[in-house]
């Protein structure tokens, strides 16, 4: 015969193991959410620039030179095609395998980090509101992110190079 208290305490157990299941789920998909928005922060930004030097290794540089926001029709008051061929065409920019390195928010735009095999690295602005392309207005963003830079000197490390 079952006793009087034998089940005193118990659905008090259960509530507190259910919110303890509950804080450890939330606590869970918010760290998840935070690696993945860490990650992904720039993906447009990256992906625009993959986009750009997709366009130099197939030689297309009138089509890389619309990703800058300057076309046949609305030429760049500032920086011409025939400047745009000296800095990006093929004797500025030997064929081979480019990649994109990093990509840094600074304000309203990436500072995006590239590796253009014999061409060396080069770091190029995108502005986020309509991801054209730039030169940066500086070479490493003043509101520097700590986090974001001792995980940067990881990865740089682990593919052998060093972060500037």
């Amino acid at each position: 015969m079952a006793g009087y208290l034998d089940e005193y305490g118990v659905s008090d157990e259960q509530r507190a193991r259910t919110i303890r299941r509950v804080v450890i789920w939330v606590l869970g998909l918010a760290i998840a959410a935070g690696m993945l928005l860490f990650i992904f922060h720039n993906f447009s930004e990256d992906r625009q620039v993959k986009r750009f030097l997709a366009l130099l290794e197939a030689r297309d540089y009138k089509a890389a030179y619309a990703l800058w926001g300057c076309t046949d029709a609305h030429p760049c008051r500032d920086y011409a095609m025939t400047s745009f061929m000296q800095d990006w065409g093929p004797q500025a920019v030997p064929p081979g395998k480019f990649q994109v390195l990093d990509g840094e928010s600074c304000g309203s735009g990436v500072i995006v980090d590239t590796d253009l095999g014999t061409a060396g690295d080069r770091k190029l602005w995108v502005e986020s509101k309509d991801l054209s392309i730039g030169f940066p207005p500086f070479e490493q963003c003043p509101q520097r992110n700590r986090i974001a830079d001792f995980v940067r000197n990881i990865k740089y490390r682990l593919h052998g190079r060093t972060y500037k």
